[in-house]
């Protein structure tokens, strides 16, 4: 910091300027929005700044940027478990409701999601992306040769005279 409590080149003393509004709790708050699937769009939208304001609390307060990983990770170990369900099927626990003879009867049953196909592609081409992924590295062997253009067309006389 230059001599004279100023920035460089701001030409105006230090803690001039429109204060934060960043306030400690936001920390908590945002940890839990992420682990609720928030953007930054939408933290932006519920601390009511901007989303590029977001991304300045996050540089600044290493708290705040800890949270925002913390909770993006929950959201994101959660998807990836509800994928893995939706790859491999899942049962679970529900209730039929009938009506017999005017009376309600509650069924407990368990219900049978079958595997998704494309949840299960999905799933391999990321975790065993070298097996199972789209595209596929092939190698190509061999010489390759530079020939005048008169071989060229010798070769080419050769090959029709062979033909006839």
């Amino acid at each position: 910091m230059p001599r004279g409590g100023k920035r460089a080149g701001s030409g105006r003393p230090r803690g001039v300027g429109r204060p934060t509004d960043f306030k400690p709790e936001f920390v908590a708050q945002a940890k839990k929005l992420c682990a609720l699937g928030a953007t930054t769009f939408d933290l932006a939208t519920f601390f009511n700044v901007s989303s590029s304001t977001i991304k300045r609390w996050a540089a600044l307060h290493s708290e705040f940027s800890a949270a925002l990983v913390v909770g993006k990770s929950s959201a994101d170990d959660r998807v990836e478990r509800s994928l893995f369900e939706r790859a491999v099927g899942y049962s679970f626990e529900s209730e039929k409701v009938f009506q017999h003879a005017g009376q309600v009867i509650r069924a407990p049953t368990v219900e049978h999601v079958p595997p998704d196909p494309g949840a299960a592609m999905n799933w391999l081409k990321n975790r065993r992306g070298d097996v199972w992924r789209d595209k596929h590295e092939h190698q190509l062997g061999g010489a390759i040769e530079i020939v005048s253009k008169d071989r060229r067309d010798a070769a080419v006389r050769a090959a029709l005279r062979a033909d006839t």
